[in-house]
């Protein structure tokens, strides 16, 4: 099976996960599930949940607990461009080739169902725990033979890894990752940002949710500290190279490809690498930034060969 049929297999994939954890059963609040559903259901390319399961399954990971995080992120990641596109930040009409919920459902209703994504997320996250075994501990642990309690301390080792994987899930989401990019990026736009202020938007605005994905599907398959360390350097770089290249697209796309205006960050006063360094530049630091991530992936024991070629197409993407 090549690349592309490949992608398209764990697309499908991922859609039929994220289906399974969206809400269906909503009475007098059912405009904002739609308003949700609407948002999810634009496509994209799912890469964070599909950067998730890729890593998690190089580690090892032979069970369904990262699904639930998977469609969590991907949660988090929508509602943030909800936000993103809202008239007080980047005021888009359009996104991944449809027009923004606050143009379909009003301004309110968009904000609301940024907010219900972001809540829902979490609710969703939760339910890995559901996931897990439930082996008893009895008043007398001298009762347990080694094979329960081999199974106890499997189980608690997993409730440990989604503990940490629900507090990655809730930190780099927020104003020390994702949110603070964001805040520095609103607050600085329009102004002449240095390297060191641009980096920090992309460490965080972007490259937060990206190492949080990855981060998360070493943790609940066992990586351990080093492997978490080494996952977290690979999505650094892939997390950098991803926001340059967005800045690229809006210079060098056409709509039909992009799914949105086009020079969207030169309307709204925003300075990019694009802008600071060029294009060439720029296109060459994308491709260092993919080419060290890579090299970082083989050095890791496991079949990493999907998150490479995962990788070298983000390179040339061209939306």
């Amino acid at each position: 099976m090549n690349f592309n049929e490949q992608m398209k297999e764990k697309v499908t994939y991922i859609e039929s996960v994220i289906g399974a954890y969206m809400p269906q059963d909503c009475t007098f609040q059912k405009t904002i599930a739609d308003a949700m559903n609407y948002t999810m259901s634009a496509g994209g390319k799912r890469i964070r949940p599909m950067l998730m399961k890729a890593t998690f399954d190089l580690y090892g990971g032979d069970s369904k607990l990262v699904e639930p995080f998977m469609a969590a992120m991907e949660m988090i990641h929508t509602y943030s461009l909800i936000h993103d596109d809202l008239p007080a930040l980047d005021n888009d009409d359009y996104r991944r080739g449809r027009k923004t919920a606050h143009i379909v459902y009003g301004e309110d209703m968009a904000i609301l169902a940024g907010d219900g994504l972001l809540n829902y997320a979490f609710e969703v996250a939760g339910k890995a725990f559901d996931l897990l075994e439930k082996n008893s501990i009895p008043d007398d642990v001298a009762q347990l033979d080694n094979e329960k309690t081999l199974a106890l301390v499997s189980e608690l080792k997993m409730r440990r890894n989604v503990e940490w994987a629900m507090q990655i899930l809730a930190h780099k989401p927020g104003i020390y990752g994702m949110i603070g990019g964001q805040v520095v990026d609103v607050e600085l736009t329009g102004s002449k940002l240095n390297e060191e202020q641009l980096t920090y938007i992309y460490e965080n605005k972007t490259g937060a949710l990206i190492e949080a994905s990855m981060m998360i599907g070493a943790v609940l398959a066992g990586a351990g500290t080093d492997g978490i360390e080494k996952i977290a350097k690979v999505a650094y770089n892939i997390g950098m190279a991803f926001q340059i290249q967005d800045d690229i697209l809006d210079e060098t796309s056409t709509f039909e490809e992009l799914g949105k205006a086009l020079h969207s960050d030169e309307k709204n006063g925003k300075v990019t690498y694009v802008g600071i360094h060029g294009l060439e530049e720029s296109k060459q630091e994308v491709e260092r930034l993919s080419r060290e991530a890579i090299t970082l992936l083989q050095s890791i024991e496991g079949d990493s060969s999907f998150l490479q070629e995962l990788t070298e197409y983000l390179i040339d993407r061209k939306n």
